[in-house]
């Protein structure tokens, strides 16, 4: 006989989130090839993260009226921005937060500049209730993030006192959508490591991930962040 009610809290399926790390900027640089969507190249590590918030909107509905009834209902495009929270940044970060500095002024940095739009990738764990803690190593989440723009943050500076603190930094990122056969166009992906459970489709996870991080030795190859339709390439299965 079939086992049909549904059973809560099961052990293992307690699943939660937690942490971020292995956070990489992607400045603008584009690719010189003739591709339909702009690829940023050159990733540097970004040190230092302490938060990273996900924020959708829109997607609201717009009831439209008429012969006295709810007509239809519309809605509006859905757009994507968040917000990037940390103790420090990278150098190449400077002209993505509107610092630029004058030709041999080392160590220089005019403010209120041209903000150049960047990708920006990170990586969230998961966990269950089988784990004492969680190993990142394990199950993970990676973010990607295309056609970032940073808004200007604020910055609190105080006395050094008994209970001193670093100061935190935060932005505010806006994005524009890149796009995707076959699909509407987007500013995020997700990968959940916990779903790829074959050899093959870890070595895909693998690839994708040498692209993003880089590789050393002969024949390496420097980071960047793939276009959507790239990464949809390596993580199907090879026909």
């Amino acid at each position: 006989m079939a086992d049909n009610k549904i059973v809560w809290d099961k052990s293992g399926e307690r699943r939660y989130e937690t942490g971020v790390d292995h956070g990489v900027l992607y400045p603008n640089k584009p690719d010189t090839s003739e591709a339909a969507t702009k690829s940023f190249t050159g990733g540097v590590a970004w040190n230092g993260l302490t938060s990273v918030s996900e924020s959708p909107s829109g997607a609201e509905a717009n009831d439209i009226y008429a012969d006295n009834i709810l007509y239809a209902s519309l809605r509006s495009a859905e757009k994507f921005g968040g917000t990037i929270e940390s103790y420090t940044y990278p150098e190449e970060f400077c002209k993505c937060n509107g610092e630029a500095t004058p030709e041999g002024a080392v160590g220089l940095y005019v403010g209120q500049q041209k903000r150049e739009p960047f990708g920006f990738c990170y990586r969230s764990d998961i966990g269950d209730d089988t784990q004492g803690t969680v190993d990142p190593d394990v199950d993970y989440k990676l973010h990607l993030w295309y056609n970032c723009v940073a808004s200007p943050s604020e910055r609190q500076f105080q006395t050094v006192n008994e209970s001193p603190e670093a100061i935190t930094m935060s932005w505010e990122i806006s994005t524009t959508p890149v796009n995707v056969t076959g699909m509407k166009p987007t500013a995020l992906l997700t990968i959940d490591s916990s779903k790829l459970k074959t050899t093959a489709e870890k070595a895909r996870l693998q690839a994708l991930e040498d692209i993003l991080y880089g590789t050393n030795g002969e024949g390496g190859q420097a980071p960047y962040l793939p276009t959507p339709d790239e990464v949809i390439r390596i993580m199907k299965p090879t026909p």
